[in-house]
């Protein structure tokens, strides 16, 4: 333990952003229950590292009591006395002593301890790196599958990324060193298993493709006002222009359908339905149902419930297969949509559509 080794410590810990007290603290303790094993020592050993003075000492610690019953960890005041006259009762003392046959331990402790904290460093700075991209896209590549969990590397490597079952999409398959797309959920350490919970189904993955893709977005001259989302099949988004003059529409399309493209290749054929948001909640609802050609919305009094009446020839466009259209209209929207084609809705409801003003209400 001399000048060299204490130097090629601050460099390491300037290098690798380490705290040098932390690590100065776990190689006292380590080196201490290194010598206490090595010499089968009961009492207690403190070892005190000083970087200032590049110097090492080793203490054995005792108790100062009035009369010793554990010689291992206790020392009479009247001998404390014949060391230091101002030692009373309850003080601790402590006994300087220079170890023996420990270089070589010493030596291999100090270097695990080093490594172990190197090891612990660089996981902590790749956590707090990732701790600022939680919500965000990255790319990964596929390095193993276990029990339908999917394990990707992200930035190079250094902390796993986790794409569980829950957040992997139905109609995908994932291969060893396939490069995918994932968004960042949440990451998660505990301890030494630090991880990042990844998604593939996640409605903020096509929210950051289309900020990636669709550049007002980012300007803030187009907002994203919702997302519903059936990975593997179909999503609608809710989107509003700040911009009166702006296609809102139009600008997340692009020329000759560009950009919405990009979004589609990204997730692999799935569907996207492009909304424009209305502020009035019942022709949002309409515009949700999107394709299907919507003839009057209404609304329950009190309760987020609307009814919808479509064509005939429409009421399977509208609700969609298995439901899935009206279900993502209903996620979108966040109201109970309930779908009615015209011919019901006369019998059931009364509606005639004659008997509407311009604006679709009772005349």
């Amino acid at each position: 333990m001399n000048k060299e080794f204490f130097l090629a410590l601050e460099d390491l810990v300037e290098l690798k952003g380490m705290d040098m007290n932390m690590l100065i603290e776990t190689m006292e303790n380590a080196l201490a229950i290194a010598y206490k094993r090595q010499h089968n020592v009961q009492g207690t050993v403190r070892i005190k590292m000083n970087p200032e003075k590049y110097s090492v000492k080793f203490c054995m610690v005792k108790t100062i009591v009035h009369e010793v019953t554990d010689p291992d960890n206790e020392i009479s005041l009247e001998e404390a006395k014949t060391h230091k006259k101002s030692y009373k009762l309850g003080d601790t003392y402590e006994q300087e002593f220079i170890p023996k046959q420990f270089s070589r331990i010493a030596a291999q402790t100090a270097k695990q301890v080093v490594m172990q904290k190197l090891r612990e460093a660089e996981r902590d700075n790749t956590i707090a790196e990732f701790e600022d991209k939680e919500n965000e896209i990255q790319n990964c590549i596929v390095r193993r599958i276990e029990n339908k969990t999917v394990f990707v590397e992200i930035g190079g490597g250094q902390i796993e990324g986790l794409l569980l079952p829950q957040d992997q999409v139905p109609t995908e398959t994932y291969n060893v060193n396939d490069m995918i797309k994932v968004y960042v959920k949440r990451v998660r350490n505990d301890g030494r298993n630090a991880q990042i919970l990844v998604s593939r189904t996640a409605p903020g993955l096509v929210r950051k493709l289309f900020e990636n893709e669709v550049p007002e977005i980012k300007q803030g001259l187009v907002q994203i006002k919702a997302i519903a989302r059936e990975a593997g099949a179909r999503t609608k988004i809710a989107i509003h222009s700040t911009d009166p003059n702006l296609d809102a529409v139009g600008a997340c399309v692009g020329q000759k359908g560009c950009r919405v493209n990009a979004v589609v290749n990204e997730l692999r054929g799935e569907k996207i339905d492009i909304i424009l948001w209305s502020e009035d909640p019942l022709e949002f609802i309409a515009k949700a149902l999107s394709p299907a050609k919507v003839l009057m919305v209404t609304a329950i009094e009190g309760e987020k419930v609307a009814k919808v009446i479509v064509p005939d020839d429409k009421l399977s466009l509208a609700i969609g297969k298995d439901g899935q259209n009206a279900r993502l209209a209903a996620r979108l929207t966040g109201w109970k949509v309930d779908v009615k084609n015209e011919s019901k809705a006369r019998v059931e409801l009364g509606y005639n559509p004659e008997n509407l003003d311009d604006n679709g209400e009772d005349a």
